[in-house]
């Protein structure tokens, strides 16, 4: 099935987005501000604050709808825990970006637009074993792209800091737990003069951590459940 630019930064997983600025807001904005901004990973691109917040939310509503999918229709007990824990998780997020980016008007999205709804409906098809690793693709997929995005809102040096430092601490290819062992490396966002760029750029920083965990889980499941499906 294609699910090109699915969801929610391509990166090894060693290695381990929405700011208030109108386009009027941003002619005013200091020259000198993309350099702050992350590296941008694979092909991201800095958007508008208030096109940057709707296709995050759109991608998480996608997200969250495969994975409802995956609590009825999963054999492995594994992957629907990893699916009730992605409704949890970017549910929670997408309550904390609404907030964020509160004060400016956002047109959130009720509803899947037609491409997600093609990617629902194509994972819809799948049973048994297929639609256990299908899913768990998907999610690499969109935890990639979502990764990517966030890195476009992160301060340059802090994000390369905790690279490091992550691969540095990992034998295997699961990333450290962020909250337990990369306590001492933070990620920081990039410097904004505007108020609402900031909160959302906060935002990403404190979700970038846990995005990377997420698309971690997401492989070691792909793996197995391509395993399953090939024995």
């Amino acid at each position: 099935m294609s699910r090109a630019g699915l969801l929610w930064v391509a990166v090894p997983a060693v290695m381990i987005v929405i700011g208030g600025c109108s386009k009027s807001d941003r002619s005013d904005a200091p020259a000198e501000r993309p350099a702050a901004v992350g590296t941008g990973g694979a092909g991201a691109d800095v958007k508008d604050d208030d096109d940057f917040v709707h296709d995050v939310a759109l991608k998480n509503l996608a997200e969250i709808e495969l994975s409802r999918m995956a609590l009825e229709k999963a054999t492995s007990p594994d992957i629907k825990a990893f699916a009730q824990r992605m409704i949890d998780e970017h549910g929670a997020a997408g309550n904390k970006l609404k907030s964020a980016a509160s004060g400016v008007p956002i047109d959130w999205p009720a509803q899947l637009d037609e491409k997600y709804k093609k990617i629902v409906d194509e994972l819809a098809k799948e049973q048994g074993t297929d639609f256990d690793h299908e899913y768990a693709e998907a999610m690499v997929e969109s935890h990639q792209d979502l990764a990517a995005k966030l890195e476009s809102r992160l301060d340059v040096q802090s994000l390369a800091d905790w690279k490091t430092a992550a691969a540095g601490r990992t034998q295997t290819n699961a990333l450290p737990d962020p909250k337990t062992q990369m306590g001492d490396v933070e990620v920081r966002p990039a410097k904004s003069d505007n108020d609402v760029t900031r909160k959302i750029n906060q935002w990403a920083a404190e979700t970038f951590p846990v995005a990377q965990k997420h698309l971690d889980a997401a492989r070691t499941l792909e793996n197995a459940a391509k395993k399953r499906s090939t024995n």
